[in-house]
């Protein structure tokens, strides 16, 4: 998914399962942080605010498995 975050494009990429962090991506590739997941499920700290803030959601790729 992209999405609209802090004034800049941003790219969310989900996990399979279990646990594992999911990633955000500034539009150069830059990891950001890990918004959720892990074992609390409130990812890494460092962008707490992410799912609160975030506008303009697209679907840019989708598995189709």
């Amino acid at each position: 998914m992209s999405y609209q975050y802090n004034g800049g494009l941003v790219y969310y990429e989900t996990v399979g399962c279990c646990d594992q962090y999911t990633t955000l991506y500034s539009s150069a590739g830059k990891v950001l942080c890990h918004p959720d997941g892990g074992l609390t499920g409130r990812g890494d700290g460092q962008c707490p605010d992410f799912a609160k803030t975030r506008t303009e959601e697209r679907l840019v790729w989708q598995d189709p498995r």
